[in-house]
């Protein structure tokens, strides 16, 4: 991965480049300026020296005087650094100040010398071997005539060691390199305050487009002085407010899908085009008993078992077909859903999943099973009675009955039957007239004692038991009262009884008590009986619904003494409960929610 520098660490460098070859530039150029600057002077102090001396070697040149010049030569620059060589025309060294110059070889060969006897005044810079130092020599041609090439008696040469001026132009260096130095660590910071001052707007705006990403949306840019970045800034903070806006919309939006989706009490699963969840309500979750971990990204079939539900998801997603059924499902009882499944598309209309909504209709399905079994039940159970009646009756209308005896006893069959009739009327009645009195309601509720209610409803099941010797065993503290409505809760213990007098071998034992635990009144009736088997239990407060319907008729029931029961509980705001063990009897249990002081 390639390491990324930050813009300061970018432009910084270039700037400081920059200035540094701009300063050795500068150096360079003045140290040379400077080098020629002084080896221009130096060309001129010796050049004044050659004129001056030209005239004071002059008179010695014809006739040569050779101990003369050479004499001369040694005097005339005895305080000065400057070297003084007079040469002839064919190159012989005639005068030195430094040298004999008998001892020097011949320097017509020099570039100067021959310069100086073309007419023109020679210069030249080398190494000498003789003194061993850098120096510069001037040629100038001693001539009685200026101008005349053919009259030059010889040259006059002129030299002065560079050393001394090496060093001064080394001092200058040093010091316009020190000097270099300062103002380059002067300009690095200058650099570095102004790449940091162009850069740091940029490194705040970064850290402003990193809060933006981080959904800090309400965040504002100031603007810098800059125009470019200025109007980088505002584009931000425009592109922020937009994005704000945009989102705060969004948000609203599926917060009010979200709204609407767990307000329904449909429970709806969105899949895709794999049978995977990928969205749900709350309803859902409730409908299908799980958690968010559980159903999220799970496949439909994992968590509803179903081979309909399967059948018609499958066809939505093959064939876009809309799909509608009741479903079973088992998870801790039966649950039946209506399920309704639709196509999901996108917005370029490609079939992309399914929509699956689904109701729980158990309750509403019981109902209607419950409906068309009392309307079975109410018209077979005054069928029967009708029949038989009907059948008698015509029989002692066509006088086929002659007896007196049996006449007597078609009556008293007929008369058996229409009291049957008329106590399935009075409980159907009854029960009407409880249910509409708890649904507007009319209960009197009041404070009273409890301990009298049972023993009226004990005395009025006692003749019952008194004929199978059985013993009703009744605990009930003589304080504990209760809200509650008197006659009806009487009612609902007689009809308690009542059944375990009928259902209980004789000589066995009941036991009827009350009393108050956690705030509540509990009522027991428990007896010996036959008992009840499970399967029966939960709808066995439902109208007309016998364990034994043929021992239920024998006995006299009409099958709605618990329905009647369970409906005055519910006018109490309270619920009844059974618990039975087949040969071992049963307990029915009434509870409360008020109890009242003693």
């Amino acid at each position: 991965m390639i390491k990324r520098r930050r813009l300061v660490w970018q432009l910084y460098p270039s700037y400081l480049v920059l200035i540094l070859i701009a300063l050795l530039a500068t150096g360079w150029y003045a140290s040379y300026a400077m080098r020629s600057l002084y080896m221009s002077q130096v060309r001129q102090d010796l050049l004044h020296q050659a004129r001056f001396l030209t005239y004071q070697l002059l008179p010695l040149m014809a006739p040569l005087d050779q101990p003369a010049l050479d004499r001369t030569c040694k005097q005339a620059v005895l305080d000065i650094p400057t070297r003084l060589t007079v040469i002839l025309r064919d190159g012989q060294v005639v005068g030195d100040s430094e040298t004999d110059p008998l001892r020097m070889e011949n320097h017509g060969d020099r570039p100067e010398i021959e310069q100086a006897l073309a007419g023109h005044i020679g210069t030249s810079l080398r190494y000498s071997d003789t003194l061993g130092q850098q120096m510069m020599y001037l040629a100038y041609p001693l001539k009685p005539e200026a101008g005349k090439a053919e009259a030059i008696q010889g040259v006059v040469r002129v030299s002065l060691a560079l050393t001394a001026i090496d060093r001064q132009l080394d001092a200058f260096r040093l010091r316009l390199a020190m000097g270099g130095i300062v103002v380059a660590v002067l300009a690095s910071l200058v650099c570095l305050v102004i790449s940091r001052r162009i850069s740091r707007p940029i490194e705040i705006m970064r850290q402003s487009a990193a809060r933006f990403a981080q959904g800090e949306l309400s965040h504002r840019l100031v603007l810098p002085q800059t125009a470019e970045l200025a109007g980088l800034a505002q584009a931000l903070n425009q592109m922020a407010q937009e994005l704000e806006r945009r989102i705060q919309a969004i948000v609203q939006q599926r917060n009010e899908s979200e709204a609407v989706l767990s307000s329904m009490v449909e429970g709806v699963v969105a899949l895709d085009a794999e049978e995977r969840i990928t969205h749900y309500n709350a309803a859902a979750l409730r409908l299908l008993k799980g958690s968010a971990e559980s159903l999220q990204g799970r496949s439909i079939q994992e968590v509803m078992r179903n081979r309909e539900l399967h059948h018609m998801v499958r066809a939505t997603l093959d064939y876009g077909d809309v799909g509608q059924g009741d479903i079973v499902l088992y998870q801790a009882g039966e649950q039946i859903l209506n399920a309704h499944c639709t196509p999901l598309f996108d917005d370029q209309g490609r079939r992309v999943g399914a929509l699956l909504v689904m109701n729980d209709v158990t309750q509403f399905r019981r109902l209607e099973t419950m409906r068309s079994d009392f309307a079975a039940n109410v018209s077979h159970e005054i069928k029967t009675p009708l029949t038989a009646i009907q059948g008698f009756v015509e029989t002692l209308c066509q006088g086929s009955v002659a007896d007196p005896e049996e006449v007597k006893r078609f009556l008293a069959i007929i008369e058996r039957h229409v009291k049957r009739l008329t106590a399935i009327v009075d409980d159907l009645m009854q029960l009407a007239r409880i249910e509409q009195d708890a649904e507007k309601p009319y209960v009197r509720l009041e404070s009273v004692p409890v301990q009298p209610i049972l023993q009226a409803a004990v005395q009025l099941c006692q003749p019952g038991a008194d004929e199978k010797a059985m013993t009703i065993d009744m605990v009930c503290e003589d304080t504990l009262k209760a809200r509650l409505d008197a006659d009806l809760m009487e009612q609902a213990i007689v009809n308690l009884l009542d059944n375990a007098v009928k259902y209980n071998p004789p000589h066995s034992r009941i036991e009827l008590s009350a009393r108050a635990m956690d705030g509540r009144l509990h009522i027991q009736v428990k007896d010996e009986g036959i008992g009840i088997a499970k399967k029966h239990l939960s709808r066995l407060f439902e109208r007309f619904y016998r364990v034994d319907k043929a021992r239920s008729r024998r006995m006299g029931g009409t099958g709605l003494g618990l329905a009647i029961v369970k409906h005055i509980v519910q006018a109490h705001s309270g619920q009844v409960t059974v618990e039975s063990v087949q040969g071992k009897g049963s307990t029915f249990t009434i509870v409360l929610p008020a109890v009242s002081e003693r």
